[in-house]
């Protein structure tokens, strides 16, 4: 695997790292959804960073991220969390 980034490359920033649900969109405009993608969110640049090796793996590599949500599962669990 690469090496794990825990801070933006644009402005230093540390990242938010959970469980996202992404589109990925590809150039002749078809799109992919992945549930449950690992990454770290820069809230101030709007930038989504994902494992290079887990894009290979998922065969992203020609794909855009559109759009980026923090995984229902996650929100879910914390959910329960607090009802505890």
């Amino acid at each position: 695997m690469s090496v794990h980034r825990d801070h933006c490359p644009e402005c230093d920033r540390p990242l938010y790292e959970s469980r996202f649900d992404t589109t990925f969109r590809y150039p002749d405009g078809s799109e992919r959804l992945c549930l449950d993608l690992v990454g770290g969110l820069c809230q101030p640049c709007n930038q989504l960073y994902v494992d290079p090796d887990l894009i290979d793996m998922l065969d992203l590599r020609r794909g855009r991220c559109v759009f980026a949500i923090e995984s229902d599962a996650v929100l879910s669990g914390r959910a329960a969390g607090f009802a505890d």
